[in-house]
């Protein structure tokens, strides 16, 4: 059996699908009960309710398992703390492989929720408890957040500069090379960065955007001020709103490029390209 922490997020639902596709038995750790039916949908065999931030909670999720994939939930300020329960848990339990899911340049200290991924790493190196950790860029599944202003208003609202590059990846190629890293030998000790597309500027996301809706797309600059006053109302905190605006100072000076030859060699084809996850996850294709 494989546990999944931070199970209800769209990553450790993934990240199921994939492992059940393979006939894998998966154990899930969440927050709140309201996630029980979809995660029983998903083919998950058992549910732990309970915080990460609770030692015993991981211990009691981590008993009787083979493997744990761990996912933080988002911008947490205690990551690390959460981490060092994981990792405590699997080296007392004997735990034969701890998968990270961490992000591609976690060295970046200017911002936050990189650099403390980049803390749990280390402590992860240090542990002696069997890694592997996956270094995943920003996926191309966030842009659906911005669908209704997309097709509707054919407005891409960006809270940095339109030509600043962005490395992409699709979620699904992540989930798939998760599961076979979980299953198959030959990834102990392993960082892997995930990227799909290498570089893309947002103006050229909207190009792609127009020329697949049939429509025109126009990325558009929003300022941060405009951006922090959705970000509180959907109920953000202080600590994941100052992260992100650093994140987007971050993304509008230095672009956040990455490389796609690993993913290419996990995967063994080509990554998803950002036309495909178009044509792919187009809602209103499904209409």
């Amino acid at each position: 059996m494989i546990l999944i922490t931070g199970a209800a997020g769209k990553t450790g639902k993934a990240v199921i699908q994939a492992l059940v596709a393979k006939g894998e038995s998966v154990r899930a750790l969440v927050y709140r009960e309201e996630h029980i039916p979809t995660l029983k949908a998903l083919g998950v065999e058992e549910i732990i309710i309970g915080d990460l931030i609770d030692r015993t909670t991981v211990d009691n999720a981590s008993m009787g398992v083979r493997a744990v994939y761990h996912i933080c939930p988002n911008m947490s300020p205690d990551e690390i703390m959460i981490g060092r329960f994981v990792i405590d848990a699997a080296g007392a339990l004997g735990i034969e492989h701890l998968v990270y899911h961490s992000v591609l340049h976690p060295q970046t200290e200017s911002m936050p929720h990189h650099w403390f991924k980049l803390r749990l790493e280390e402590l992860l190196v240090e542990s002696g408890v069997p890694f592997t950790i996956l270094q995943p860029t920003a996926y191309m599944q966030n842009i659906l957040s911005h669908w209704n202003s997309i097709y509707n208003a054919g407005i891409f609202p960006v809270p940095y500069s339109v030509e600043a590059r962005s490395s992409l990846v699709d979620l699904q190629d992540v989930a798939q090379v998760a599961a076979a890293v979980l299953t198959a030998g030959g990834h102990i000790g392993a960082t892997y960065e995930l990227v799909g597309v290498e570089s893309i500027s947002q103006t050229e996301i909207a190009d792609t955007l127009s020329s697949k809706l049939g429509r025109t797309v126009k990325a558009q600059e929003i300022p941060h001020a405009d951006w922090e006053r959705g970000a509180r109302a959907s109920g953000l905190g202080d600590y994941q709103v100052e992260t992100l605006i650093k994140m987007f100072e971050f993304y509008g000076q230095h672009s956040f490029v990455g490389n796609s030859n690993v993913l290419r060699w996990l995967l063994d084809r080509e990554p998803t390209t950002f036309e495909s996850f178009v044509d792919r996850e187009n809602p209103i294709n499904a209409v």
